[in-house]
């Protein structure tokens, strides 16, 4: 009994709203995600799906508690006209930023966690796959938002895609830039700075420019 009632306190107008603008009803009704009123719905474009069995609360945005932050003040912004696909449960954390541009396409796996004050940009495609975790204050994008052109007027730095593989955690205050691909079971240290393709092997990398430093690891929740 005091499950359901905590879960009717967190309904407010910006879960409606969320839940009835981006599925069909069946779906919505559900109310599948679960948004808080301090998230900054700046843009609710493009189509957001989920694949897969669809529950209440499964997709939480702007929820969480991570200590060193105010979650008072902290506040999240989803600004989306692209796609978005959530393939199972996920969890954007307080002052998480999520933007997609209209070619953009940002696909999340199963058992998503976006801790704490982190972003996400995407204007061609990101992808995660299952189990992923990313601490805070991280930076992802798959674009430089600027278009350089060559003397020839050639566009040189078009947006490329990242690829996460299953089970990736990312250390706090990463940035990972486009052109980023990582293998599945890895782990990416504290402020480092990835904007290459590194899935040839699997383990534990870190620094700017990055490094593979140890295999054979694994990791904990």
């Amino acid at each position: 009994m005091i499950r359901f009632l905590k879960f009717l306190f967190r309904l407010n107008f910006k879960t409606l709203y969320f839940n009835f603008t981006y599925l069909p009803f069946h779906q919505a009704k559900k109310l599948p995600f679960l948004v808080s009123r301090k998230v900054y719905l700046s843009q609710t474009k493009g189509v957001v799906s989920i694949e897969g069995p669809i529950t209440t609360g499964m997709i939480r945005i702007g929820y969480g508690d991570v200590g060193i932050f105010d979650k008072k003040r902290s506040r999240s912004i989803w600004q989306v006209s692209g796609k978005v696909i959530f393939k199972g449960t996920a969890h954007l954390g307080h002052g998480s930023k999520i933007s997609v541009g209209k070619q953009g396409v940002l696909e999340l796996g199963p058992n998503f966690a976006l801790t704490a004050e982190s972003a996400i940009v995407s204007h061609k495609q990101i992808v995660f796959g299952k189990n992923c975790l990313v601490s805070w204050e991280c930076l992802i994008m798959d674009t430089d938002f600027h278009k350089i052109y060559d003397a020839e007027g050639q566009w040189v730095n078009p947006p490329k895609e990242i690829i996460i593989g299953d089970k990736v955690w990312l250390g706090a205050r990463n940035t990972l830039l486009k052109g980023t691909k990582i293998a599945s079971h890895s782990i990416i240290g504290a402020n480092s700075q990835v904007s290459k393709d590194i899935s040839d092997q699997s383990g534990l990398f870190a620094g700017n420019p990055i490094k593979h430093l140890k295999d054979g690891i694994h990791w904990e929740v």
